[in-house]
């Protein structure tokens, strides 16, 4: 069987394990949290970050920061996994949907700018829905597969509409726009780690930031807003949400093997790019001239692609279709979905993602290809 995308454990794993296990710390208190949280913050370029429990839990987290409230709109896109949608429902806020580009699979920020202008106005330093009044309080792009949409005239029209941006960067770990990292552009980003990720911890998240203030709330909010050493005292409604030390230890261990990981991600990616240039009807997500893609989860678009995951799932092999768009779920299904041609449906029926371990080997590569080239040669 060849796995879709499953962790490398090849480094001092279990060495800083057995070291939280000898000392007994495991929870949420010990060295490694603190590590881990150093090494994000200087490979991302960020002042602060602050571990949690998972990428879910941080977005939810850095959504109370900003001050969303039940009834708020955040804008997402149309297409990504079902947590960034999640999060906002556990404020008990809605998203709104908007649809991305058909070649970079991105949130469209045209049709952004086009929603901006013609369906909201803002007041008192804030941007409102025309259609209903209700309170457009974030802005939450989506690096989907670790590209990057233009981070710059995104920036430029939530600060002209008065919207605060949180980064879901869950994807992008190692991702960069005009040299500048992922989860840095906004006022906060999000970060996970879980089974399938670039590096992974099993489960968590982070969250980073160059607000000081944010990062200190996000800290207290995530360990359960206790503000005596000793005494059992909480000043408001706080999570228990703070990644624990064995964990942690995983996370730093991994970052030690970032640099390698990423180098192994490009080169299965141009093996896949060079091998499936030309077969069949496939092509692949285009990345701008101004992003470095980490290249995370290898997909491509074909007409064919549930063909192609029962040839594959015959082989062996393990593929997966795009996630199916949010307005297509049932508990989403009445949002606000802002498009013009529902782009979105089309990369969800045609996109596959296949084997992309950061261990996978040649001849892996090659019998995933060689599935695919027969199936449209027959």
């Amino acid at each position: 069987m060849i796995p879709l995308s499953v962790p490398h454990l090849a480094g001092n794993e279990w060495k800083y394990v057995k070291d939280c296990l000898d000392t007994g710390w495991i929870s949420s208190v010990g060295s490694y949290v603190n590590r881990f949280e150093e090494q994000m913050a200087a490979f991302t370029g960020a002042k602060y970050a602050v571990a949690c429990m998972n990428g879910t839990t941080a977005l939810q987290v850095c959504q109370r920061l900003i001050g969303v409230e039940a009834g708020d709109y955040v804008i997402i896109p149309n297409i990504t996994f079902i947590a960034t949608a999640n999060a906002v429902a556990y404020m008990n806020a809605e998203s709104l949907l908007m649809d991305v580009k058909a070649d970079t699979w991105q949130m469209d920020l045209d049709l952004l700018e086009r929603f901006l202008r013609t369906e909201t106005f803002t007041k008192d330093g804030h941007c409102y829905a025309k259609k209903d009044g209700k309170r457009i309080a974030c802005l939450m792009p989506v690096h989907v597969l670790g590209n990057v949409a233009d981070m710059d005239r995104m920036m430029s029209l939530a600060d002209e509409f008065f919207i605060p941006v949180i980064e879901d960067s869950t994807e992008s770990l190692g991702s960069y726009y005009k040299g500048k990292h992922t989860g840095t552009f906004g006022l906060m980003g999000c970060f996970s780690y879980n089974g399938n990720k670039i590096i992974s911890t099993g489960g968590g998240g982070m969250i980073v930031t160059n607000d000081e203030a944010l990062a200190k709330r996000a800290k207290h909010l995530t360990t359960q807003a206790k503000i005596h050493p000793e005494e059992y005292i909480h000043d408001e409604i706080g999570y228990n949400y703070r990644l624990v030390n064995i964990l942690a230890a995983v996370g730093v261990a991994q970052m030690e093997q970032l640099p390698e990981f990423l180098t192994k991600k490009k080169y299965i990616a141009d093996y896949y790019r060079n091998a499936l240039q030309g077969v069949g009807d496939i092509t692949f997500q285009h990345v701008d001239s101004d992003v470095k893609v980490n290249e995370w989860l290898f997909t491509f678009k074909s007409k064919h692609s549930r063909q192609l995951l029962e040839a594959m799932k015959k082989a062996d092999i393990i593929s997966r279709p795009f996630w199916m768009p949010m307005n297509q779920l049932s508990m989403f299904k009445n949002n606000w979905y802002y498009n013009l041609e529902d782009v979105s449906n089309s990369v969800y029926k045609d996109c596959l993602s296949i084997p992309c371990s950061t261990g996978i080997t040649d001849e892996e590569m090659a019998a995933v290809v060689n599935v695919i080239k027969a199936y449209f040669k027959a």
